[in-house]
């Protein structure tokens, strides 16, 4: 069955990389009008943001508690396997 090890360890590599891009890799609470990725400025305006910084790729800001926006897309398929061999 050693025919198979490349799919099986391939397959075995993204199931992990998958559940690794779903971990915090910053989390950051500021009221910065200037972040890399920030195309929205006004949302400090009246006080702080919670930006969470995924391994997908992805930041989620909250607000009061709540999500109101998300930046960027998720990494995917071979993307994410590479992001996840570099930072493993």
């Amino acid at each position: 069955m050693s025919q198979y090890d490349h799919i099986v360890d391939r397959q075995r590599l993204r199931l992990e990389a998958e559940e690794w891009s779903k971990q915090i890799k910053s989390l950051h609470i500021h009221q910065c009008k200037s972040m890399w990725y920030d195309d929205r400025p006004q949302d400090t305006d009246d006080g702080s943001v919670t930006d969470i910084q995924y391994n997908s790729g992805i930041v989620v800001r909250h607000k009061n508690g709540k999500v109101i926006h998300t930046f960027g897309k998720p990494k995917k398929g071979a993307s994410l396997i590479d992001s996840y061999r570099r930072h493993t």
